[in-house]
């Protein structure tokens, strides 16, 4: 399976911890915010911003956090503007790296990613030299012992979805489709009871890079790490093709 898979899932789990929670938290009002304040405050007729609720509910966000992020962006309440941008950079062994940001502070967010990248091997790419190498899909997770891959293939491509892998390490299988098909392929699973591990709108690689050189496994790991727990780091895509087991 590929390298991105494995750390999307990883997020997720490292997301559900107690020490995590207030930064995760923060994370999601951010996205909250922005997402009502580009396209309203009625999740019904606001795609992105269903979904991000959708997450806050799966982290236990009080229903109180997420009212207020809401009319933090509609206007109704007063609140931070943040400004979104997409960081393309290199990494250890020529992997490629991409960083989705909201920020109040273009410049202080720039320096400490910057920063994190020069101390852990990483370098600063051009615009759009990253960007080319994934694709937005919907990405969706479940666990193999809940279902067969036959029955769970037929459920998901009936509803739209392009196509499903296994992944033995992490125990999934994983459902990626169009993201105009992502909320048909979830519907169609909840309408069968069949429990989904994670969903998200993701950016996949087109291709992977395999590392292959310990000491440069253990640096993207780091590097990973480090950007995902930075403040203003939305999310952290990667085309490295990582075993689990290094992010033990």
């Amino acid at each position: 399976m590929s390298g991105h898979s494995k750390w999307h899932s990883i997020k997720h789990k490292k997301a559900a911890t107690d020490s995590k929670r207030g930064k995760v938290f923060n994370k999601i009002i951010r996205e909250i915010t922005v997402a009502a304040r580009t396209g309203g405050g009625d999740p019904e007729m606001n795609p992105r911003l269903r979904m991000v609720m959708g997450k806050a509910k799966d982290a236990n966000m009080p229903a109180d956090n997420i009212e207020k992020a809401v009319k933090k962006g509609t206007g109704e309440l007063e609140g931070v503007s943040y400004e979104e941008s997409i960081y393309e950079w290199y990494g250890p062994a020529g992997t490629a790296i991409l960083i989705e940001v909201l920020t109040d502070n273009k410049n202080r967010t720039t320096a400490e990613v910057r920063s994190l990248f020069s101390k852990n091997g990483g370098n600063l790419g051009e615009n759009g030299c990253v960007a080319w190498m994934f694709a937005k899909k919907g990405l969706i997770s479940v666990k193999k012992e809940s279902i067969g891959e036959e029955e769970l293939f037929n459920i998901a491509v009936d509803a739209g979805a392009e196509d499903l892998k296994s992944d033995d390490e992490m125990g999934l299988y994983e459902i990626t489709s169009e993201v105009d098909h992502f909320e048909a392929v979830k519907k169609a699973l909840k309408d069968n009871k069949i429990p989904i591990e994670n969903d998200d709108i993701t950016m996949l690689p087109k291709n992977y890079v395999k590392i292959q050189d310990e000491s440069k496994i253990k640096q993207m790991v780091r590097l990973l790490e480090v950007l995902e727990d930075q403040d203003d780091a939305q999310n952290v895509y990667t085309n490295a093709d990582i075993p689990v087991e290094a992010f033990e």
